[in-house]
């Protein structure tokens, strides 16, 4: 009941507009007063809980986040991709979905891909006849895949708060991914064949076309190699995940400075700041998390919540059900940061008891969080894509419901009860039996 009582102090705090961090400092108080614990001791284990070599990846990937998205790459990327697919009836939505998909392997954060692809694209996308809601909504869901194509901050924390392999959690959520990617790019085809209002640009003969594509290519590849450097780096076993997030902002500087010309000491100095403010955000927000966590493991919590999830139903499937809805409420209160770091170390217990892999579960958690950002009261991530769209949210949410049903939402039931997509890539590099 404490716990209860705890997550609720929180839950209120946010909806009222309290920042998340000190939100969480308030359940931690009235944790520490319902359970009568020492508050010096449990603080002091989560501040030494932060003393890991996995989290120093988290910064770094930040820092070459931010660098890149202020660098101009995005407008590399977003053309390229236009040349290939912006002629056909909704080519400009496809680009929008695979453009967010690239640059969430370069930023590993939704509010990069958002601000960055959004900025760049909606006006276009305003310009050829697309509703400003619809175009917002679709970006809301694509800016997720951030989460999900990895390198993923919140498969960072994820491995961290359950003690996996960074390199397979990244792994576990590739396919759901750009299976993600093909729905949603069949869902604008669908979509946009109904709206009459769309401009498409005329056909030209293939050899302007060829030479479009590889001229774009051409000055966009400096920002595909990143992925490929970094992800080529950790499975082919040249450098870690942390040692890859420094490769990533050694790499994006000159490419920012001097290729994309996007940095100069002003706009390199604002990125620092940025990634430093993001960073420390997360970190208070981790240490209070694995504060909580020390306390709903000295009290005995997840046993606990096991058992109320067994006192429903002991079948397997059900279980899963009641905890994908458990995932999207409180994503739909808190932000994926918030909901991994808190609930994932409380359910795992529960998902090892009926045979679920805990990589399998990270899959679970990131899927679940594209439909919980993207869902009031909170809804961080599709508040922004409003505001990036300059359009209102109750125009946005209709829009946003379809994707969420028709893509996000069977995404995450075909994870959830098909283990095997989720572990191919883990078990087929050894990273999972």
């Amino acid at each position: 009941m404490g716990a209860v009582i705890g997550l609720i102090v929180a839950i209120v705090l946010i909806i009222l507009g309290v920042p998340i961090a000190f939100s969480f400092a308030a359940m931690i108080l009235a944790l520490t007063i319902i359970y009568q614990i020492d508050i010096s001791m449990v603080m002091s284990a989560g501040f030494w809980s932060l003393n890991s070599v996995i989290l120093m990846a988290l910064p770094l990937f930040i820092m070459a986040g931010y660098l890149m998205q202020n660098s101009g790459m995005s407008q590399a990327l977003c053309k390229f991709v236009d040349t290939l697919v912006g002629r056909i009836r909704g080519g400009m939505g496809a680009t929008l979905v695979v453009t967010c998909g690239i640059f969430g392997a370069i930023s590993g954060t939704a509010t990069a891909a958002t601000a960055a692809i959004g900025t760049v694209l909606l006006p276009h996308m305003r310009e050829r006849g697309y509703p400003p809601a619809y175009s917002s909504a679709l970006l809301g869901i694509s800016s997720l895949l951030a989460i999900l194509i990895p390198p993923s901050i919140t498969m960072i924390l994820y491995a961290f708060m359950t003690r996996q392999s960074v390199a397979a959690c990244f792994l576990s959520t590739v396919v759901p991914g750009i299976i993600l990617i093909i729905i949603m790019c069949i869902l604008n085809a669908m979509f946009t064949s109904r709206m009459p209002d769309i401009k498409v640009e005329p056909p030209i003969n293939f050899g302007a076309q060829f030479k479009s594509v590889v001229y774009s290519g051409s000055r966009a590849s400096p920002a595909l190699v990143m992925p490929l450097l970094i992800l080529g780096g950790i499975y082919g076993g040249i450098f870690t995940p942390t040692e890859a997030a420094a490769v990533a902002v050694v790499y994006s500087i000159p490419i920012g400075f001097w290729v994309y010309r996007g940095l100069n000491l002003k706009i390199f100095g604002r990125s620092l700041l940025d990634a430093g403010v993001t960073t420390g955000v997360i970190m208070i927000i981790l240490l209070f998390s694995l504060t909580a966590g020390r306390i709903f493991t000295l009290e005995g919590i997840p046993q606990k919540l096991t058992a109320v999830f067994f006192g429903v139903s002991s079948n397997k499937y059900v279980i899963l059900f009641m905890v994908n809805l458990f995932l999207i409420f409180m994503g739909m209160i808190m932000d994926d940061v918030s909901v991994t770091v808190i609930l994932s170390p409380m359910l795992l217990p529960m998902m090892l008891e009926i045979g679920v892999n805990p990589l399998q579960f990270g899959a679970i958690v990131g899927t679940s969080v594209v439909i919980g950002a993207n869902s009031p009261p909170v809804a961080p991530i599709l508040y922004m894509c409003c505001r990036v769209g300059n359009v209102d949210v109750h125009e946005v949410i209709k829009p946003a419901l379809r994707f969420m049903l028709l893509g996000a939402l069977p995404v995450m039931l075909v994870t959830t009860y098909w283990p095997a997509l989720s572990l191919f890539l883990p078990r087929l590099l050894g990273y999972a039996q």
